[in-house]
């Protein structure tokens, strides 16, 4: 009896040692294996644990092989042990999906993270913040880890997100970033694209603060981006180069225009000098003008005085009376002479100003013309000077119109004027003959009669003919002192005109080269979207493991990361008391009580 226990006892143990006996596994195979790196930040972003979530979709089940540095293995799948040596994990399974956790210490994230807080403007510690109120600033700055291997730095696009509490926060800014509500939390997201680093601040309004963790989600950007529809926007430059263009050629046209008024300007200037240096001749010489025709005024009313007066006389008074007639004829001539002069110099400079008046272009410019030129990008302050030049030309074209009939009327005036000088001159020629051949045949008496009746009407006639050229003197003195202004503002306007000249033709060169820049804008917007899809593009990008470049098949690499969150401490609750456990007799004994 005792044999067959003994018996049945060592089969016993034989049959529950025998599935613990190695049997040989057939090797495995799987198609894909992907890895989920999580690690954990303290509240500024300092790196604290990181831990690696394996799986494997499997093939074929049996044994299998990976790798990496890890501290530890854990089995998430069953209960099957892990074997680890070294880097070197070997696992078997039977499962079409298997996972296992590595835990990992001194691997560096491929991102440096850093977070500070300020708090009402100051600097605080994330201690500090818990159950505080006040204006709070959250900055979030990421960048290149140079420890790290920059595979995922470049191909891996980064989402921030902050969970804040809508009963905590108000008055949410995130400038760089998007809010959402997400029940009664708000949500506030920010992204980084590869090969980029970051720097973001939310701010807002604290009660009772307190803080979820704060999560950074890294996934390849490996969506293919296409380039986009742009065939409406590269129309539109289309048009503005061909606008940018046609400025250009405006510009040209205005720069011609002006450089034609800043000739015409300059002839102006020269006529004008020439007009002035004309008038003023003529001013000076009014004096000498009406001095001598006041002597001329005086001599004829003596003559006349003295012939009335003799009641007749001698052939030799009536020799010097023909002498004095024949003096005063010749001084007439010399004024009619000298107006003469005066009269073709004054025609030569008013015509000269005429001219270069006449040569200023009367185009005009509308105010449209004026904000499409301020629209081209043109220098401010050469557009006002063209448009002051403009204006000041045209005043001077304006002015001139004004009194072109009053400039008109001078020259006809002296002709008058020399033309009855002229008159008076061979009248008086004319009395001197008569009196010359008529001293041996005529009757004295009748003769001296006539000459009387001459001399009165001619000194009548000189004195209306005096009274008109002091008048007409007078006006030309006043015009040389006008005129004097109107020179003055024509010197004004050929300087304007010059310096708008200079300015016009840099401004030519600047829209040139804005036309020349612009003339080929689709391509270029061609080329800058190419070039931005070339650099955001990532589908061509092969996975390469976290841990080990020994793996291979591997499907994707996440990282999730997340800084502790900012709670207040817990109260402590009192612990109840504990009532002393009894033993069996005590029991025993309370079933009698």
């Amino acid at each position: 009896m005792i044999m067959f226990k003994r018996i049945t006892v060592s089969a016993l143990a034989a049959l529950l040692v025998l599935p613990s006996l190695p049997v040989s596994a057939a090797t495995g195979s799987y198609s894909e294996k992907h890895e989920v790196v999580y690690a954990t930040l303290d509240a500024n972003g300092s790196q604290e644990e990181m831990y690696v979530v394996n799986n494997f979709t499997m093939e074929k089940p049996g044994d299998i092989t990976d790798f990496g540095p890890y501290t530890s293995v854990h089995n998430l799948t069953n209960l099957e042990e892990i074997n680890q040596s070294g880097n070197k994990v070997e696992v078997t399974t039977e499962e079409e999906e298997f996972y296992y956790q590595g835990d990992l210490e001194g691997q560096d994230l491929p991102w440096d993270i850093r977070v500070s807080y300020k708090l009402d403007g100051k600097k605080v510690s994330p201690e500090e913040l818990a159950g505080k109120d006040g204006s709070l600033e959250i900055h979030i700055n990421t960048k290149k880890n140079k420890q790290a291997e920059d595979v995922f730095f470049n191909h891996y696009l980064m989402q921030i997100s902050l969970t804040l509490d809508g009963d905590r926060y108000e008055n949410i800014q995130a400038p760089e970033g998007t809010v959402a509500n997400a029940g009664k939390d708000r949500r506030v997201t920010y992204t980084v694209m590869p090969e980029k680093e970051g720097s973001f601040v939310m701010k807002a309004d604290a009660t009772d603060l307190e803080m979820e963790p704060i999560e950074f989600a890294a996934i390849p950007s490996s969506m293919s981006i296409d380039a986009p529809d742009i065939g409406g926007v590269k129309s539109d430059m289309t048009s503005l180069s061909d606008a940018t263009a046609e400025v250009n050629r405006g510009v040209g046209e205005l720069k011609n225009g002006i450089t034609q008024t800043n000739n015409g300007a300059a002839s102006l200037y020269d006529g004008s000098v020439q007009f002035r240096n004309g008038i003023n001749e003529l001013s000076s010489g009014s004096d000498e003008l009406v001095q001598g025709s006041a002597r001329i005024q005086s001599a004829l009313d003596e003559i006349s005085q003295s012939v009335s007066g003799s009641g007749g006389g001698s052939l030799g008074d009536f020799a010097k009376m023909e002498e004095g007639l024949r003096q005063i004829a010749g001084g007439l001539q010399e004024v009619e002479n000298g107006l003469v002069g005066l009269k073709d110099q004054y025609s030569q400079a008013n015509q000269a100003l005429g001219q270069s008046i006449d040569a200023i272009p009367g185009y005009e410019i509308t105010e449209a013309d004026i904000q499409k030129l301020y629209e081209s990008g043109a220098d401010k302050a050469v557009v006002d000077k063209l448009l002051e030049t403009y204006k000041a030309a045209q005043t001077v074209k304006g002015t001139y119109a004004e009194v072109r009939e009053a400039f008109g009327a001078v020259a006809p005036a002296l002709d008058q004027s020399a033309g009855a000088l002229s008159d008076m001159s061979a009248n008086l020629n004319g009395m001197a003959d008569q009196l010359s051949s008529s001293l041996d045949n005529v009757d004295i008496d009748e003769s001296m009669k006539q000459l009387q009746e001459g001399l009165g009407q001619l000194a009548s006639q000189y004195q209306s003919f005096h009274a008109g050229l002091k008048d007409y003197t007078g006006g030309v003195d006043q015009l040389a002192g006008s005129y004097s202004d109107l020179h003055n503002g024509i010197a004004g306007l050929t300087n304007g005109t010059s310096e708008l000249e200079n300015g016009a033709a840099q401004l030519h060169n600047g829209t040139s080269e804005l036309a020349s820049e612009t003339s080929d804008l689709p391509t270029q917007i061609d080329q800058e979207i190419d070039k931005m899809v070339e650099e955001y593009d990532k589908s061509d990008f092969e996975p390469v493991s976290f841990v080990s470049s020994k793996n291979e098949k591997v499907g994707s690499v996440q990282f999730v990361i997340k800084t502790e969150s900012i709670k207040k401490p817990e109260e402590k609750e009192e612990a109840p008391e504990v009532e002393e456990e009894k033993n069996f007799w005590d029991r025993l004994v309370d079933l009698f009580k």
